[in-house]
């Protein structure tokens, strides 16, 4: 890979990628789903295992049904595409691992192309069971979470009391060689 000229603006656009809940109805064309799902295919994973399958999810009334598992993702009946990732189920620690990584892989890659995107997991047991039954997800395979696409209408958190935004400085959550304190 050449070297980057403008390590700087690389790191601005990646500080840039955030948790998006509201969305435009605007579709999310074939080929950037296509291009989407060859970089999470791409994402690495434990021992290279690959342990996933992903669902490319465009029906408004599934997103809505998805939307409903709990409370604090129904924000996703409004994203014109969700992507959920199905895990073989064989290897919990390290499919956990693999997932985090193709999450972010997946929010990274929807930024790129000029897209906003937010995670959404499922919940408990019960819900990630309905999740399943409603993706047609075999026995076996593990289903938590699917990461919402789309066009922003605002970057805004609509949540009545949402995080505080910002980041804590470096040097309280960061050290060299050994923690410190």
């Amino acid at each position: 890979m050449p070297r980057l000229t403008n390590p700087a603006e690389i790191t601005q656009e990646i500080r840039n990628v955030r948790q998006t809940r509201q969305y435009t109805s605007g579709a999310v064309s074939d080929d950037t789903i296509t291009e989407l799902l060859e970089i999470a295919r791409w994402t690495g994973s434990s021992r290279n295992t690959q342990p996933w399958h992903f669902i490319a999810i465009t029906d408004r009334d599934l997103l809505r049904a998805i939307s409903q598992l709990r409370p604090a993702i129904n924000w996703v009946s409004a994203a014109p595409l969700g992507v959920s990732i199905v895990l073989d189920g064989d290897a919990e620690l390290s499919e956990a691992y693999d997932e985090g990584r193709v999450i972010e892989r997946l929010m990274i890659g929807a930024h790129i192309l000029g897209l906003h995107s937010g995670v959404a997991w499922f919940g408990d047991n019960d819900q990630q069971a309905e999740a399943k039954r409603l993706l047609n997800i075999p026995t076996g395979r593990t289903a938590r979470s699917l990461v919402a696409v789309g066009h922003a209408t605002t970057t805004v958190d609509p949540r009545p009391n949402p995080a505080q935004g910002g980041r804590k400085p470096l040097d309280e959550v960061a050290s060299y060689n050994r923690m410190e304190g």
